[in-house]
């Protein structure tokens, strides 16, 4: 059953559906009768030959050259042509179905002088699961996503190549496998492809879904570690969390209740001698919440975005006019990704920390490195430098990009975002975090059965043995990256 698309109506669960493929979607009839009235009013304004933005003047700095009626079509086809200009690896599949459905919703405003043919085409290539071939690199984040969107509206025209099936065909075989034949794209329709932060939404958001699971992921396993530490679960009574008010911290602070609750292992030494543990496990409600926090902040703005118009000028049918304005401008979702980019570097270095804690027994009271016969066996001494190396390497990538800006166009797009790759190195930071939880979770696994015959919570149990379905206990040094691997794996899959 198809969903249908309402302007300003998506929604998480509609993005993640349409992240994962699979799903499809159609024009509300509302939205096609917007989208007519805006062509007409194309229509209307070339015919009165006057000067408007990009419909029959040429772009950027080039805006004060007029073009001939009879130029306009070969105007939009050179357009896409001349931004095609990405390098790098293709975009990830989810992301490039986000950018089809993101692109479709807002033309479907109509305000952007579109036919709905070509927005339906968008949707078409959706269902289909024919992901035009995009360079992940080539943007600055204003105005608009160019290069990555004109790599996705040439296959519109029949120009570039698209992925099926992990396949690399050129862009008509693959419209054909759509239903569709090459369009001749009308006066301002390859602008309003071009135009808009479809790009850089769709990593942002596909990161914040993976972030998600990550999230759950480190929460769950922290959880583990406190109880194999033999830890207090006190630091996760509501009252400490209830008088500071913070909404997030308190929220984790449940969940981590929740993991813990009704472990034999935590009843053995109710009445130890520790006052405090450290930070690591002490703190995780203060750092963790704080990090949900940022997610929920980032998520909103993110869905704001992906339900809004962005590209360059905006037509308005009821007034017959064109306004040229700055809504390619992807700030909002830098700003967002910096954000998210703080979270993961934060889960990840918190993380770390909890591991290098289950190493030393001093502190955890467990053999050291978490191996029998430590010397003859390393254990899990190195599995914790590299936990160590990815937390360390977020660090760097953490540094926000929004800060940056470059002058384009011959200083005419005099200060840009840089959201493209601010949401796109988010996913570097997300294979860093979720490798150095997969890390713990291994290691927090393997402290718990040093307890035996003593067990933990039933949810803790529960999560140990999804583990050990892949991974077996480690009694002597083994290759350790298959393991690793394993558990990131699980851990990307979502708990």
């Amino acid at each position: 059953m198809p969903h249908t698309i309402e302007p300003g109506r998506l929604d998480a669960e509609l993005l993640q559906q349409a992240a994962q493929g699979g799903a499809r979607f159609t024009l509300a009839a509302t939205a096609h009768e917007r989208m007519a009235a805006s062509v007409r009013a194309v229509r209307e304004l070339v015919s009165r030959h006057e000067a408007v933005y990009g419909i029959n003047t040429g772009f950027g700095k080039l805006a004060q050259t007029r073009i001939a009626d009879h130029e306009l079509a070969q105007l939009q086809k050179n357009l896409v042509l001349s931004h095609s200009a990405g390098v790098g690896a293709p975009l990830a599949a989810p992301v490039v179905r986000l950018m089809l459905l993101l692109k479709a919703a807002s033309l479907a405003h109509g305000v952007s002088g579109v036919r709905a043919e070509v927005v339906e085409a968008l949707l078409a290539l959706l269902a289909a699961d024919v992901l035009p071939v995009i360079p992940e690199k080539g943007s600055v984040g204003a105005s608009g996503d160019l290069a990555p969107l004109a790599h996705l509206a040439g296959v519109l025209i029949g120009i570039g190549e698209v992925s099926v099936d992990g396949q690399r065909i050129d862009a008509v075989q693959g419209l054909k496998r759509a239903g569709l034949a090459p369009f001749e794209l009308g006066p301002k329709e390859g602008l309003a492809l071009l135009n808009g932060t479809q790009c850089s939404t769709a990593l942002a958001l596909h990161a914040l879904q993976r972030l998600e699971r990550v999230f759950d992921a480190a929460v769950a396993v922290g959880a583990m570690t406190v109880d194999a530490a033999k830890g207090s679960d006190t630091p996760f009574d509501d009252r400490i969390h209830a008088v500071r008010g913070q909404r997030g911290q308190r929220e984790v602070a449940a969940r981590y209740r929740d993991w813990l609750h009704a472990s034999p292992l935590r009843q053995s030494h109710l009445h130890c001698e520790k006052v405090q543990d450290p930070y690591c496990l002490r703190c995780q409600p203060q750092v963790m919440g704080a990090c949900l926090d940022q997610m929920r902040h980032a998520g909103g703005i993110l869905l704001t975005e992906a339900n809004g118009v962005s590209d360059n000028p905006l037509v308005f049918a009821d007034e017959l006019q064109a306004l040229s304005g700055g809504n390619f401008h992807a700030e909002p979702v830098a700003f967002a990704a910096d954000n998210l980019a703080l979270a993961i570097a934060e889960i990840g270095a918190l993380s770390e920390r909890r591991t290098a804690m289950l190493m030393d027994p001093v502190i955890s009271g467990l053999p050291a490195f978490l191996i029998e016969h430590g010397g003859l066996n390393s254990g899990f001494m190195i599995a914790q430098v590299t936990a160590a190396a990815l937390a360390s390497e977020n660090k760097s990538l953490a540094h926000p990009a929004s800060v940056d800006s470059l002058p384009t166009s011959a200083n005419q797009e005099d200060h840009v975002s840089m959201a493209t790759y601010a949401a796109r190195r988010l996913h570097n930071m997300l294979d860093n975090t979720a490798g150095i939880v997969a890390i713990e979770w291994l290691a927090a696994s393997q402290a718990l059965e040093f307890h035996r015959p003593l067990v933990s919570s039933p949810a803790l149990e529960g999560l140990l043995a999804k583990l050990r379905e892949r991974v077996s206990f480690l009694h002597e040094d083994r290759l350790m990256a298959p393991d690793i691997a394993a558990a990131t794996a699980l851990v990307e899959a979502g708990l």
